[in-house]
């Protein structure tokens, strides 16, 4: 065999080996039967509680499961250890439909500088979910002005 023979075979086998790889993800979506859809996942974080909220791409609800729905404690509801039972619910109730990537938008308390405790949490589970993770996205709302501040020029003074 000459040398562009082996280049040529090598070539082949690079690109049949990729091929496999794309026709078993194709062969678990067929599985499944259906294709991975796609949804955004809301999580509204304070640190009093944590909201999940999971819509389709259309803004139709999918899921939603908040810290009041996993325990009975309530200043239990916004702790990291919560989100990641929050996370596993929200998972169970995607599996069933199907999807598989996900958008995340966070949001915590207007004027915070972050988001509470639960927020990564979630994130960190439902990637070792299976799901991808497309984007994540910091939605909290800021103030730009507005009215002015009750307690006059120099506060409110004792």
């Amino acid at each position: 065999m000459s040398e562009e023979e082996t280049n040529k075979t090598t070539e082949e086998e690079i690109v049949n080996s990729e091929e496999q790889k794309e026709s078993s993800e194709e062969a678990k979506e067929r599985k499944s039967g259906k294709k991975l859809a796609e949804a955004v996942v809301n999580i509204y974080t304070s640190f009093n509680n944590t909201l999940v909220h999971v819509t389709d791409m259309s803004g139709k609800t999918l899921a939603k499961v908040t810290g009041g729905m996993v325990t009975k404690h309530g200043r239990l509801k916004a702790n990291p250890t919560i989100a990641m039972f929050i996370a596993k619910r929200v998972s169970e109730q995607l599996k069933e439909i199907g999807i598989g990537n996900l958008y995340f938008r966070i949001r915590a308390k207007t004027r915070n500088p972050a988001p509470g405790p639960g927020a990564n949490a979630i994130i960190k589970s439902l990637s070792r979910e299976g799901f991808k993770i497309l984007n994540i996205l910091d939605t909290t709302r800021f103030p730009r002005g507005g009215p002015k501040k009750k307690g006059g020029r120099r506060g409110r003074r004792p």
